[in-house]
C-alpha cells in the first residue's frame, strides 16, 4: 500500500482534459420497406456539428484514493430541414418533436465521483461502460451514457475484471437520461436496471479471452464467451481469427417474452504487408432476433456491421472484408477498407409476440434474405498543429427482408480531438 501511495498522481497532477470536436454529415435514402412510414418519403438528411469535453481528475494520495469525472456535450444543428432527421428511418442524430421538427441546438451533461483501492476502482453517477453485454454507443453525432456503479479492477497482470449495475441510460439525441431502458428490436422496456460483471484476460501478446454475463432485470440474461487469436508466419504475414458466443435466455416477468436464444460468429483471416483479408461466418440458432441495449454497441458479433446486425432468427451469414493500410506505399494515416455480407434463411415461423414479424397476409416471414456492402476511406493526420485530425468517408448499400427497407448511405465524418491537459 506504501508503494502505491508513493506512485500516485495526485488529484491535480494526473487530470486531463480533452475536446472533441466531430462533424458529422449523415444521408440516408431508404427506398421501400416496413421501416419507411406512410407520411415520409424515406429520406433521411442531417449535417450537424458536437462537441464533447471530458474531464478525468487523478486520485488523490493515500490508501484509498478520490477522484472525479465529468463532461459536457454540445450539439449544434447546421442544415437538416423538418421532416429529413430521421422521421420513419432511425438516423437518430438530432432531437425532434413528434411532427419530425428538428431542434436546433441540445446540450447535456454528468460526471461521476470515483474511488480508488490499489487497482481497484469504483465509479458512481454517469459512466461509459465498455463491455461485450452493456458498452456505450458511440456511432452518432454525441455519445450515450449510462448512469450507475461501475467497479474496474486490473490486480493481475493481462488480467481485467469489470462489474457494474445501471439504472438508466440517455440516447444519443436526448438531453436526460431515460427513466427505463430501451432496446434495439423490441423498444423501450420497462425495467428498473441492468447489471454486468466479468472480465478479459490476455494470456499473451497472441491469444486473449473474454467471458461476460449480464441482466437486463425482468427481461433478459446474457452471457458472452470470445476470444481473439494471432500468429505470425513471417515478417509481414500473419494468421488472425476470432470466436463470439451469446446465449440469452428470458428473465422475472419475460417483458420481453419467451425465448431461450444463442447467437455466434467466427472469424478468420490473414494480413500481409499493406493488405489484410478476412472470412466470417454467423449464425442466429434461436427462434428470436437477438436483441441489445439501443444505440449501443454491446454486440460483438463480426458481421454485426455498419447497418446490418445479421441477427434474425436462424439466419445464417457469411463475410468477405479487405484492408488497405497506405503507409506502405509512403503515406501514412490513409487507410481503406470494403467488406460484404450477405445473409439467409431468416424464419420467424416460432418467434414470440414480441418479435414476430409478419407479412401482410398474417403469416410469420419465412426464407428471408439481405446482402449489405460497405465502403470505407478514412485519413489521420500524422503530425504538425492539426496531428489526429481525421476525416472519414463510408458508404453503405443495403438490399434488405421483407420488413426492412433498401438503402443506401453515406456518412462523412470529421473529428478533431484537442488535448488541454
Amino acid at each position: 500500500m506504501a508503494s502505491a501511495d508513493e506512485g500516485a498522481e495526485g488529484f491535480v497532477e494526473g487530470s486531463s482534459l480533452h475536446i472533441l470536436n466531430r462533424n458529422f454529415y449523415f444521408n440516408r435514402d431508404a427506398r421501400h420497406g416496413q421501416s419507411v412510414a406512410p407520411r415520409d418519403n424515406g429520406y433521411s438528411e442531417v449535417w450537424a456539428h458536437g462537441i464533447v469535453g471530458r474531464f478525468e481528475s487523478g486520485f488523490t494520495r493515500g490508501t484509498v484514493g478520490f477522484g472525479i469525472d465529468a463532461f459536457a456535450m454540445l450539439g449544434l444543428q447546421l442544415d437538416s430541414g423538418d421532416g429529413r432527421n430521421g422521421s420513419g428511418t432511425s438516423v437518430d442524430i438530432l432531437p425532434s418533436d413528434h411532427d419530425g421538427h428538428t431542434q436546433d441546438n441540445y446540450a447535456k451533461a454528468g460526471g461521476a465521483a470515483k474511488v480508488r483501492l490499489l487497482d481497484t476502482v469504483l465509479r458512481a453517477g454517469d459512466v461509459f461502460p465498455m463491455t461485450p453485454v452493456v458498452h456505450y454507443g458511440d456511432a452518432r453525432l454525441l455519445p450515450e451514457s449510462f448512469r450507475g456503479i461501475t467497479l474496474e479492477n486490473r490486480s493481475l497482470d493481462g488480467l481485467t475484471v469489470q462489474a457494474g449495475r445501471l439504472h438508466s441510460m440517455s440516447q444519443p439525441q436526448e438531453r436526460k437520461q431515460r427513466d427505463n431502458f430501451a432496446t434495439f428490436y423490441a423498444g423501450p422496456v420497462d425495467s428498473p436496471w441492468v447489471s454486468y460483471l466479468g472480465g478479459d484476460y490476455a494470456l499473451n501478446e497472441n491469444v486473449s479471452v473474454s467471458l461476460y454475463g449480464s441482466r437486463l432485470k425482468d427481461a433478459w440474461t446474457q452471457y458472452y464467451g470470445g476470444t481473439s487469436v494471432s500468429y505470425p508466419l513471417a515478417d509481414d504475414v500473419s494468421l488472425f481469427g476470432g470466436f463470439n458466443y451469446y446465449k440469452s435466455v428470458d428473465d422475472g416477468r419475460q417483458l420481453l417474452g419467451d425465448f431461450n436464444t444463442n447467437i455466434w460468429s467466427g472469424k478468420l483471416g490473414v494480413s500481409f504487408g499493406a493488405h489484410s483479408l478476412a472470412l466470417s461466418h454467423q449464425r442466429n440458432n434461436g427462434d428470436n432476433d437477438f436483441d441489445y441495449l439501443r444505440q449501443s454497441d454491446s454486440i460483438y458479433l463480426d458481421n454485426a456491421i455498419q447497418y446490418t446486425d445479421f441477427n434474425s432468427p436462424k439466419e445464417r451469414s457469411w463475410m468477405l472484408r479487405y484492408d488497405l493500410d497506405m503507409e506502405t506505399f509512403g503515406i501514412p494515416g490513409l487507410t481503406f477498407m470494403t467488406r460484404y455480407g450477405r445473409g439467409s434463411d431468416v424464419d420467424y415461423s416460432n418467434a414470440n409476440g414480441v418479435y414476430m414479424r409478419r407479412d401482410e397476409n398474417g403469416n410469420p416471414l419465412t426464407d428471408q434474405k439481405r446482402w449489405e456492402r460497405d465502403i470505407e476511406a478514412q485519413y489521420v493526420v500524422q503530425s504538425g498543429s492539426l496531428k489526429d485530425l481525421s476525416f472519414r468517408l463510408r458508404q453503405a448499400t443495403t438490399r434488405a427482408t421483407a420488413f426492412e427497407s433498401d438503402l443506401d448511405e453515406v456518412r462523412l465524418i470529421i473529428e478533431y480531438p484537442l488535448q488541454v491537459l
